[in-house]
């Protein structure tokens, strides 16, 4: 096998080992993540997917920054395109709801991030520093686009961006409950109607 086939091998095999362990974490928790677990899964060896990574925090890192890629592909991505401002931040908020929704869902446990941010709220160490760094990544980006908005005129001059921000990720917390817990079918209609007051224009646009 030639050096450059070797390593594609490689790396299809870690982005293999990463997707069953983005899955199972979305259920379970990062905790839940066991090298004996994956190499069942996977049919591979423990060494195998040691080999990879080194250390099980090592792979929970890894498995964190792959479930960021799939949450950006899925609300940030289809959304980027769109006129910054007020138009893009409800774009974002549609393929959130998208997102988090059963049929659709990209991970089989609900919103990665809650499941994490729970598991690890109440602990230090690298795992929830990153969990916290990812957060405040996406706290930082709805808030430029709730100040753009602002600036522009299409949201109230009084609106306190971290405010509204605590206000979003609250709603989505909610709504993930909502389906996850309780499978409401109309979590995503009540999602829309808060959405409609918490992003309603401001008064110029409204006319």
């Amino acid at each position: 096998m030639s050096p450059r086939k070797s390593a594609a091998e490689s790396r299809r095999t870690r982005d293999r080992i990463i997707d069953r362990s983005i899955a199972i974490a979305s259920v379970e928790g990062l905790d839940g993540l066991t090298i004996g677990r994956l190499a069942t899964d996977l049919g591979m060896s423990k060494a195998g997917v040691l080999g990879h990574f080194g250390t099980k925090e090592t792979l929970q890192l890894a498995s964190l920054d792959g479930a960021s890629a799939i949450f950006s592909r899925a609300v940030w991505e289809p959304a980027a395109g769109t006129a910054p401002g007020l138009a893009r931040l409800r774009a974002i908020c549609e393929y959130w709801i998208t997102y988090l929704e059963r049929e659709h869902g990209a991970f089989p446990g609900g919103c990665f991030f809650t499941t994490a941010a729970v598991e690890f709220d109440a602990r230090g160490g690298p795992i929830r520093d990153a969990v916290v760094r990812r957060s405040l990544l996406w706290r930082r980006r709805l808030a430029n686009e709730i100040r753009y908005a602002v600036d522009a005129g299409e949201l109230p001059s009084d609106t306190d961006p971290d405010q509204l921000v605590f206000e979003l990720i609250g709603l989505y917390t909610g709504l993930n409950q909502a389906i996850q817990l309780f499978a409401d079918p109309k979590a995503q209609e009540r999602t829309r109607r808060a959405l409609a007051r918490l992003l309603a224009p401001a008064p110029e646009e409204a006319r």
